[in-house]
């Protein structure tokens, strides 16, 4: 069975094959691994290019980066910002990046607003200075590091003072080989009968080959049936300035030595399948490199996990790796080391084969699978933290409300979603969404604004436009012989449902309710009056806390016009004293609350109870939603609501996000009345701090009201904000907006 996993988009930057180096073997490894592992994911690649014409990249590579164009690297980000990446994991290596040190990798960092996760493919003790701006600016703009090795992690503290918890050690991947004899495969490369020495990779005079193949004189001699194989094509760059000197070096030495034909150099960049007949074919794998500093070596890694015997240098990865008898160390540039290394262990033939057991057991941690998995919780982990802002960051935000002005209404947005039906429920982005086409509930919320908006600014002939049309819904919505409202149609004018929920229902009421309060059209009043009179009595027989509530909050606007109805006021006490029983039955210390789980829309309870005109009821109201308050403020005193993910029971876990514009907007709604209830100033600063989480005051501190459409994004997501602006969350910006200017004290900028 697949893994499940919280993210699901993820983008990989890094050089990418059929580019010939380790980096771009690596970006593609562990892309793949973790697509794999991980079907529900959407994993894509930005391939660096070091030349012009780039590379044939398969269909993995969605955009390409010019190394040395600072341009390709802003396009580049914009590119991850549209096509909604959760997290970046950058593989990050010296010389692959543009600008001095790679510095251009930063200007693109620093253009994200996304996680990222830096994987270090090297780490180096001694950096000039330009490598240390680049590593200190890594740190400023990585929420995560991935290093292979124990040596990079200590780096990482000692010299460049990363805080070790942001560091994650991953192994480098493997291939999950069996363990199985070599001379299964010896007879693919004419090899049969032979004792197999190997090395392989890209050639360049770093990798020391020169010092194995001068201990083959030695090793032959005791034993003569030894062929010492080299896999691997030139490194390019080595090819771009010299050639193939440094290979035809390597054979003039071979020569010189009289080992020519034991030496045998397969000259191309072979496929992975061909590699697993190299690795399986091998009895011992020599890696004389002649660099200390080589943190992570993928040769290595992929030898180890196969479980070959292994004769290396101590470099910093092998050292880790072959710890505890798991390889044979010697020291670099030492041909007589390697041939006493290589003859004592053909020599004891049971000691190799303990060690390589060794390596394949401990190499059973780092087949790709296993690192892949390590690598999205690396990425969970990411996310997780981009969404918990430091309590310093939140205090200097809340010391400076200058941030965060009142926008001008702007309504394009909502004209946009609406035609002469109604109003859509979904956007794509700012584009109406017609395949979910419409319901009661948002062209109730609609209605409502409608009302409100022309109430503060005045008459305004557009805007009634769309008011009749969301009343017809309403109209169209309600059917005479149930009594009840239906809720979902589809762009073809097609009822989907016989009846709506009760809290559809509700919210039509309290359109209707609104209309015959405050509306000075007599039509919307007349028609409102008989969906009021009609509907009002189903509710009676409802059994949702939230319909309840809402209906309350119809009745009172309803009663602001006609106060003397009596049957009316009946069901208000109804209403009324079901919410407070519920309050009576569910509350305790601690727990100030109506229901045994708080769920969407929360604030609607207590803004009921607030509205209800009866003391007992008010006051319950007033403490439960400054509990309420109090239990969604953040540490830096940001509203932070109850997510829609798991909501909150009583006695578990608040679940922190997603987090809706309609909490913010119920809480806003509760706060005015609260307001306008007590005459108390600090219900209007509550309001008006709510109000601010549209607008950048939360706990990612990114605005969710786009000032150019005019609309408001779906959803505070833990790393990111659901960039659709849907009629919900729209509306409940606008009418967050309109409600907060009953709360005079609250609009002035401070």
């Amino acid at each position: 069975m697949k893994a499940p996993t919280s993210t699901r988009h993820i983008a990989f930057i890094g050089n990418y094959s059929p580019r010939r180096c380790g980096i771009a073997t690596f970006t593609t490894d562990i892309c793949e691994a973790i697509a794999d592992e991980f079907p529900d994911a959407t994993c894509i690649a930005g391939a660096m290019n070091d030349r012009p014409e780039g590379y044939d990249y398969p269909t993995r590579v969605r955009f390409e980066i010019e190394q040395d164009d600072p341009e390709s690297y802003t396009r580049a980000a914009d590119f991850l910002h549209i096509n909604n990446v959760e997290v970046v994991c950058v593989q990050h290596e010296f010389g692959i990046f543009g600008g001095p040190a790679g510095s251009h990798l930063l200007g693109f960092l620093s253009q994200l607003k996304k996680p990222v996760v830096t994987t270090l493919h090297t780490v180096l003790k001694a950096p000039d200075a330009a490598q240390r701006e680049v590593m200190e600016q890594l740190d400023r703009l990585s929420d995560r590091f991935i290093v292979m090795a124990e040596r990079g992690q200590r780096l990482l503290v000692d010299v460049y003072g990363i805080d070790p918890a942001k560091i994650d050690l991953i192994p480098h991947g493997v291939i999950d080989m069996p363990f199985v004899d070599s001379n299964f495969y010896k007879d693919v490369f004419d090899a049969e009968g032979k004792t197999v020495l190997l090395t392989f990779g890209l050639l360049s005079p770093n990798k020391g080959i020169e010092t194995a193949i001068k201990a083959l004189p030695a090793i032959l001699a005791a034993h003569p049936d030894v062929v010492y194989l080299v896999v691997g094509a030139t490194h390019p760059h080595l090819i771009a300035s010299q050639g193939e000197a440094y290979r035809e070096g390597l054979e003039a030495l071979a020569c010189e030595l009289g080992v020519q034909d034991q030496v045998v150099f397969h000259n191309r960049f072979v496929s992975m399948d061909e590699l697993k007949e190299f690795i399986g074919g091998s009895d011992i794998y020599i890696t004389p490199y002649r660099n200390e500093e080589q943190i992570t070596s993928g040769t290595l890694a992929y030898t180890f996990g196969a479980g070959k015997a292994i004769i290396s240098t101590p470099y910093w990865h092998a050292l880790e790796l072959l710890a505890d008898d798991r390889g044979v160390l010697v020291p670099f540039a030492d041909a007589e080391a390697i041939s006493a290394a290589v003859n004592d262990l053909l020599a004891h033939p049971t000691r190799m084969t303990a060690m390589r057991k060794k390596a394949w057991k401990e190499g059973r941690k780092m087949t790709w699978p296993e690192v892949a998995r390590r690598y999205m919780d690396s990425f969970d982990r990411a996310r997780a933290g981009l969404s918990v802002p430091s309590v310093a960051v939140m205090e200097e935000r809340e010391t400076d409300n200058a941030h965060y002005p009142i926008p001008e209404p702007k309504l394009d947005h909502l004209f946009r979603m609406t035609d002469h039906t109604g109003i859509f429920q979904h956007a794509i982005y700012n584009v109406p969404n017609y395949h979910e086409a419409y319901c009661t509930d948002d062209n109730a919320r609609a209605f409502i604004f409608t009302i409100l908006h022309q109430e503060e600014h005045g008459p305004d002939p557009e805007l009634d436009r769309l008011a009749s049309s969301y009343l017809a819904f309403l109209w169209y919505a309600f059917d005479a012989n149930t009594r009840r409202f239906r809720n979902f149609m589809s762009h073809e004018r097609q009822w989907l449902e016989s009846k709506g929920s009760e809290d559809s229902h509700a919210r039509a009421l309290w359109a209707a309710g609104t209309a015959l309060g405050r509306s000075p059209n007599e039509g919307y009043r007349n028609l409102c009056a008989l969906l009021f009179q009609r509907g009002l009595a189903s509710v009676k027989h409802f059994s949702s806390p939230r319909a309840w509530a809402f209906t309350l909050v119809a009745i009172h606007e309803y009663l602001r016009a006609f106060s003397g109805d009596r049957e009316v006021g009946k069901m208000q006490e109804i209403l009324v004293a079901r919410l407070m029983d519920l309050f009576q039955a569910n509350s305790a210390p601690g727990w100030l609350w109506f229901e045994r789980i708080a769920t969407y829309d929360n604030a609607k309870l207590p803004h009921a109870l607030i509205l209800s005109g009866q003391h007992p009821a008010i006051e319950t109201g007033l403490i439960s939603l400054r509990w309420l308050i109090e239990e969604q403020t953040g540490d830096g005193g940001q509203f932070s609501p109850i997510g829609c993910h798991g909501f909150w029971p009583r006695d578990g876990e608040k679940a922190r996000f997603d987090q809706q514009p309609v909490e913010a907007h119920a809480i806003i709604s509760a706060c005015t009345a609260a307001y306008e209830v007590t005459g108390e100033k600090v219900w209007a600063d509550h309001a008006r701090r709510c109000f601010e989480w549209f607008l950048g005051r939360n706990d990612l501190g990114v605005p969710l009201y786009d000032e150019n459409s005019g609309g408001c994004r779906d959803a505070l997501l833990r790393d990111h904000i659901n960039q659709n602006q849907g009629a919900e969350s729209t509306l409940a910006f606008h009418l967050s907006r309109t409600e907060l200017s009953r709360c005079k004290p609250s609009l002035a900028t401070p």
